[in-house]
């Protein structure tokens, strides 16, 4: 379910705001509540083309209301949507997004701003930080802490009891073994297969991802 309490501001226009939109409305349709009344994009004011996409207007960051509007930040890379964040006023309030599909056993802590999308399961015991973006089919499992600003791609298998850093970010079809560890700012690449702790901030491939290609 999503709160309704305010009207919603996506930051964030591409696809995955898109995506974002098209949940909101599986909400608001039933309901007979007109999207373009209750919700909005938000984008930096150096990055807006549009004042509409989809029938919903597009403000600037320098015009959002935060009295008036909670938010999901939908943008895709985790260190600009943390920069984005950091950019908004402090009295902002932000609402988490979870695709009614989604399966969230018993015991699990969601913060502030997830994204949730469909066909995730998130299994017991979990502690999710705020900002967190799980795409489809994601699988979490048992006992796992996700920092803030995670991300996966689709059908990523984290396995139980990992620790996951701040604005790691992991591609399509990647996974990880059982009790494993990844420092702040990692991106695994496409299909990479983590079998060892990651120490050191950086883009790894390979299976396993034990290839270090790029330093942060």
């Amino acid at each position: 379910m999503i709160s309704l309490e305010k009207k919603i501001c996506i930051a964030g226009a591409g696809g995955l705001g898109r995506e974002v939109l098209s949940y909101i409305l599986d909400e608001l349709d039933p309901k007979g509540i007109k999207a373009e009344d209750h919700v909005c994009f938000m984008q930096s004011d150096d990055h807006i083309r549009e004042t509409q996409i989809m029938g919903i207007n597009v403000i600037p960051l320098s015009k959002f209301n935060p009295s008036t509007h909670n938010v999901v930040v939908a943008i895709g890379n985790p260190q600009v949507r943390k920069k984005f964040v950091e950019n908004l006023p402090a009295d902002t309030k932000y609402t988490s997004i979870i695709h009614p599909s989604a399966i969230i056993y018993r015991w699990v802590d969601i913060d502030e701003g997830c994204i949730i999308m469909a066909g995730s399961i998130i299994s017991s015991n979990i502690k999710m930080g705020k900002h967190i973006h799980l795409n489809a089919a994601t699988t979490i499992g048992h006992d796992c802490i996700l920092g803030d600003y995670f991300t996966t791609a689709p059908a990523v298998n984290i396995s139980g009891n990992c620790l996951i850093g701040e604005c790691v970010y992991f591609g399509t079809n990647a996974a990880v073994k059982q009790g494993i560890t990844i420092c702040n700012n990692v991106t695994i690449g496409m299909g990479g297969i983590v079998v060892k702790n990651i120490t050191e901030e950086g883009v790894y491939t390979g299976v396993p991802a034990a290839k270090l290609i790029k330093k942060k």
